[in-house]
């Protein structure tokens, strides 16, 4: 490719709107454009990089023996209807009617649509396992889209769809799938780590998230560095600090606090830690019927946080919100800031962390203003509480398989594998028929790369104050050469054409940069745009009979001979 023939449009300064690093240097590199809220075009340079991600993930798919189709992005609303996704998706889910006023989905995944392929299509076990994927646009309506392609509106994914007769061949397909991911992102060059992750709305008995790591990663990643322990921060399961719960050495006492409704105000007024302090989190759980509200206590150790998703898996919470002030006064018969689980005004059900069920002689709300209870203890002063892991781990704590203890890191999901059994067969009437020729539902796995979000996750991993840093892999280019005077020297535009033929010819990814641009500009545009690998080609070196190399991230640029330089080149590449 030469420059001169290509679309380049650098800008020296990003567009106000811009906020994080990827969606700066994306606009300023030329490779997006944006057409409204969440909506980008992917100019030439941009569409170079999505094209290679796609064809890494063409081949490992094709490779684990996943077939390619190509499912519409305007599904009809019955499809939806059936699974129940219509209305349990709300306003992410974008809906459009036709001419005829029948309702379509704008789609931002498609089981339901590949469900319905394979109830019509895989009719005996003799055709499973079969896996089913497809690169297309997906739409979800994010309430308030950020970030550039990191959390767009309109985007472009990799779904896959495996069906199997049973869970053990679920559980083949699945792995198959996680391999194949463990290749891909190692073949973007990328730091990843696969996570345990909660299944969220796709539903399912399991499923690991796939996240490049990068400080500015908006999902905490929780690891054991001396095990193969890992997880997202919501499905992350925490120990209790104590394993065993000490003996009250203390009497309940009602304390004064005036003043002091936090937990940490509370801990510097009696001079004691803060994780001798229990904090109340109150939550409802509505009904038709007003008068059967359940009103919930959650206790959590005051330098804890409340885990949501895992707090949702309690039966009985799946539904819950947080309670209102109101609820929380004709309850607990005072504002918030004072709550806690003895001499409750109304009855509440108490679900106590693990931690807090292990303490003794802790601090909690007396139910009054300006009061707690110091020196509370279990069965003594209150019952056993229901007891769940309801609680964000921290750094530090046990790791669950006893082999360390856990380190936190941030991540960029940008791949999710779930297992998903029946959910959707059995919603949709998807079977087969088994060797007795009784129908059986079919046994799903789903599988996803956001593709056009790999480009924002590579760039918050890799990039200086010159500009990105692609992996050679999906660099837009691998290769640029960058002439001294190439419209002025005929020694300079011989040897670099020259250059430049051979590489192409050797199969190299490799662009020229024959604008007659001055040598700062033209080193800032490509150091911008992130090509990995630069040649130099001048007449001082050319004397010689030299050229100049020098790698992105290289601080200084290295001679080297130019009936070399084809094999040099190579040797990087191959590096």
């Amino acid at each position: 490719m030469r420059a001169s023939r290509f679309f380049i449009s650098t800008l020296k300064e990003a567009p106000s709107d811009a906020e994080i690093v990827s969606h700066k240097l994306m606009m300023r590199a030329g490779m997006i454009k944006r057409l409204g809220a969440g909506i980008y075009t992917y100019m030439p340079m941009g569409l170079r990089v999505i094209r290679k991600v796609e064809a890494i993930v063409r081949e490992e798919m094709n490779r684990a023996g996943a077939v390619e189709l190509l499912m519409p992005v305007v599904q009809p609303a019955e499809l939806w209807q059936e699974t129940g996704r219509w209305n349990k998706m709300g306003a992410e889910l974008m809906r459009v009617k036709d001419r005829h006023g029948r309702d379509f989905a704008i789609q931002p995944t498609s089981e339901e649509v590949v469900t319905d392929v394979a109830r019509s299509e895989l009719r005996s076990y003799k055709q499973l396992p079969v896996n089913f994927y497809h690169i297309q646009t997906k739409f979800r309506d994010e309430r308030r889209p950020r970030f550039g392609l990191m959390r767009g509106r309109e985007f472009t994914m990799k779904d896959a769809y495996s069906f199997d007769r049973d869970v053990d061949g679920l559980k083949k397909s699945y792995q198959a799938m996680y391999d194949a991911y463990v290749r891909i992102f190692t073949r973007f060059g990328l730091e990843f780590r696969a996570v345990a992750a909660d299944n969220g709305a796709i539903g399912g008995s399991g499923s690991h998230e796939f996240h490049v790591v990068a400080a500015t990663g908006e999902d905490a990643l929780v690891y054991c560095p001396t095990s193969d322990y890992a997880a997202n921060m919501e499905a992350a399961e925490a120990l209790p600090v104590d394993s065993t719960r000490g003996a009250a050495t203390q009497a309940l006492e009602k304390t004064a606090t005036p003043g002091k409704s936090k937990c940490e105000a509370v801990a510097e007024l009696l001079g004691l830690p803060l994780a001798r302090t229990v904090k109340s989190i109150v939550l409802a759980v509505d009904n038709e019927d007003p008068a059967k509200k359940e009103i919930w206590l959650l206790l959590l150790r005051g330098d804890h946080e409340l885990n949501e998703v895992k707090a949702s898996k309690i039966p009985g919470l799946s539904t819950y919100r947080f309670a209102n002030e109101a609820e929380i006064v004709e309850w607990f018969g005072t504002p918030p800031g004072y709550l806690g689980p003895i001499g409750t005004k109304k009855p509440v059900k108490v679900v106590a962390d693990r931690t807090v069920a292990n303490m003794a002689d802790f601090v909690c709300g007396a139910n009054e203003a300006d009061f707690h209870y110091t020196g509370a203890n279990w069965g003594r002063d209150l019952p056993e509480p229901l007891v769940a892991d309801i609680r964000n781990v921290v750094e530090g704590d046990a790791s669950p398989d006893g082999k360390g203890v856990l380190a936190i890191q941030r991540g960029i999901e940008v791949g999710h594998v779930f297992q998903l059994g029946t959910t959707y067969s059995e919603a949709m009437k998807a079977t087969y028929l088994d060797e007795a020729g009784k129908p059986q539902p079919l046994v799903m796995g789903c599988y996803g790369i956001g593709v056009t979000r790999i480009l924002g996750a590579a760039i918050e991993q890799n990039f200086d104050d010159r500009g990105i840093i692609w992996p050679t892999s999906i660099a837009p280019f691998e290769v640029v050469l960058c002439p001294m005077g190439y419209d002025r020297s005929e020694a300079v535009k011989t040897e670099i054409d020259k250059l430049y033929a051979q590489l192409s010819e050797a199969g190299v990814d490799v662009v020229l940069d024959d604008r007659g641009e001055r040598p700062g500009a033209m080193f800032a545009d490509w150091e911008l745009i992130g090509v990995p690998h630069r040649i130099v080609v001048g007449d001082r070196g050319l004397k010689d009979g030299n050229i100049e190399y020098q790698g992105r991230r290289d601080t200084e640029a290295t001679q080297v001979p130019l009936a070399e330089a084809l094999a040099f080149i190579q040797g990087k590449l191959a590096a």
